[in-house]
């Protein structure tokens, strides 16, 4: 697939700055480019190397001003890193599709099987399941009785999904991931020991929903646990029973969001991220990575850092004296001894 760069600022509404007719075929990073290739420039601390790459084409910011010459073609756009996505999906959706059921795999006589599905080896469909259009099931997925798959949606190999899961429209669920797994629901009896609390509920996942390796959603001990539209979890995610995560939330790797919480609306979590059960989080708040979430957070927009966490300010004040510990206690220590001398 080749295209000009006339072709691709189009598409973009971008404005070439060079000889449009310059010709790429792949991408690449700005500090890998080679000819013919397309970058982009968006984070500052990667200039220098817009004056050394051999890419051909590189995607900049409007207010992007050369300090030297560039040998490559340039094309302006609004945001060069959202511009870059653009064409990366294009370029995802124009990759040829896997269609129809390979012969290894096993789809029950009862489930619902739409338009260009692809059924991997070794993989398997339950009584009652209904499988939207587009839909691709990668080899080695389970995916249980009576579970409802949307159209476009991705399923990875591995993806184990249970019985009664929802799974709405343009989903991606990349290998590994477990959903609709029992939630940890155990009551004490009889001393040391543990009665399992039966976990009937289920998880539904809304439009757009993006999971990454390994994610693991439990499902509801009664209701449902909910994932909303636009949600981005990295990998080695674990959401527990009953816990809703509002629209357009994103989490990065490693964090853990214990029972029944509520977290908002466009939230940003970082990654190893603890959040205990039984809290709400406040739509747009923000939390550092390896911080610890014990406490209901009620203001929009906070952002928050620590373990336990609080305001990222007041942290940054308190983490000035954290390091200054030593000294402090020497400098203590010193008066306590010419006090005492007197």
């Amino acid at each position: 697939m080749k295209f000009t760069a006339g072709q691709i600022a189009s598409i973009l509404n971008g404005k070439v700055e060079g000889d449009e007719n310059t010709v790429v075929n792949c991408f690449s990073k700005i500090e890998e480019g080679k000819p013919g290739s397309l970058s982009f420039l968006a984070n500052p601390k990667y200039t220098h190397y817009i004056y050394e790459t051999a890419a051909s084409v590189i995607l900049i910011n409007n207010d992007f001003l050369p300090q030297k010459e560039v040998k490559a073609t340039l094309i302006r756009v609004e945001d060069a890193y959202k511009s870059i996505a653009v064409l990366l999906d294009i370029y995802n959706k124009m990759i040829e599709k896997p269609v129809g059921i390979e012969k290894q795999s096993f789809v029950h006589k009862k489930a619902l099987l739409g338009k260009d599905v692809y059924v991997g080896a070794f993989s398997y469909v339950g009584k009652d399941s209904k499988i939207g259009n587009n839909v691709q099931i990668y080899p080695g997925c389970y995916v249980g009785n009576n579970v409802n798959i949307g159209d476009n949606c991705i399923l990875f190999p591995g993806v184990k999904i249970y019985y009664n899961t929802v799974i709405g429209k343009n989903c991606t669920l990349h290998a590994g991931c477990v959903i609709g797994a029992d939630g940890f629901g155990f009551a004490p009896n009889n001393g040391d020991a543990f009665m399992k609390i039966a976990q009937i509920g289920n998880v539904i996942l809304e439009d757009n929903v993006e999971l990454g390796a390994l994610v693991t959603i439990d499902r509801a001990t009664m209701g449902s646990t909910i994932i909303r539209a636009g949600v981005k979890l990295d990998n080695h995610n674990h959401v527990a029973h009953n816990v809703e995560i509002g629209k357009n939330t994103v989490i990065a790797a490693q964090s853990g969001i214990a029972g029944t919480t509520k977290v908002g609306e466009n939230c940003m979590i970082g990654g190893q991220v603890g959040i205990s059960p039984h809290i709400t989080i406040a739509n747009g708040t923000k939390i550092s990575s390896q911080s610890g979430i014990s406490n209901n957070v009620l203001k929009e927009d906070s952002i928050l850092m620590g373990a336990p966490a609080y305001e990222i300010r007041a942290y940054h004040k308190s983490y000035i004296h954290f390091k200054n510990l030593d000294d402090i206690v020497k400098r203590l220590e010193s008066l306590e001894k010419k006090l005492s001398d007197k």
